[in-house]
């Protein structure tokens, strides 16, 4: 069964399993200036209890069964099996802005890894369940994350199949960050844009090297 990735702005993306959703980091929309998905999701997740990551109520309703907030260990949401691992939205190991979850979500035979505001530079030897993962949406706009430079470093150590690209300056944002192309001039691999918010995977149609997949 394919699976269907929807990216909501900033760092708010949902997954799509069958009629089963899995919300990431949802956002209200109006405080940074940008548009959001009201949905009713069967899980959600938080990689970090910052107010544009954690707009819970956006997500969830009746149908909501769970909800973890910068959770580490594993989890079975469903379809959907889980696994936060302790990364920091800083240099300084989570001094000057905290601890981060970053999840690695398996489901119909495909690892999905949502970076959150991953701060600093990570590599395959000291997070190997992040390596060689079939997608990783990774921030790229710097100020409160990586920045365009050590988002490709993270990219070319951890080498995804799919890299998508998240947290940036987009018109409307209130946030003070770098916006994608800064990213893109630095990339040296295969591109993709993708019209519209929303990919749809299965195992067999992946690429064999890394892509840059990001959304026009």
């Amino acid at each position: 069964m394919a699976v269907e990735i929807e990216w909501c702005y900033h760092a708010y993306t949902i997954l799509k399993r069958g009629g089963e959703v899995l919300a990431i980091d949802p956002h209200d929309g109006g405080s940074i200036g940008l548009e959001t998905c009201r949905i009713e999701a069967d899980y959600i997740l938080v990689t970090h209890n910052h107010f544009d990551h954690n707009a819970v109520d956006v997500a969830r309703g009746p149908r909501t069964k769970k909800v973890l907030t910068t959770h580490y260990g594993e989890a079975r949401l469903g379809p959907f099996t889980v696994k936060g691992l302790k990364v920091f939205h800083d240099k300084a190991k989570g001094k000057l802005r905290g601890e981060v979850a970053a999840y690695r979500i398996d489901v119909e035979g495909l690892s999905i890894v949502h970076l959150g505001d991953l701060g600093h530079l990570i590599g395959a030897d000291t997070y190997p369940e992040l390596a060689g993962v079939d997608v990783m949406l990774i921030p790229v706009g710097g100020t409160f994350t990586i920045n365009h430079i050590e988002a490709w470093k993270v990219v070319e150590e951890l080498k995804p199949k799919i890299a998508i690209p998240i947290h940036y300056w987009m018109p409307g944002s209130h946030l003070p960050l770098d916006p994608l192309d800064r990213f893109l001039e630095v990339v040296r691999t295969g591109r993709k844009p993708v019209e519209g918010r929303r990919i749809v995977l299965e195992k067999g149609s992946l690429p064999e090297k890394t892509t840059i997949y990001y959304f026009t």
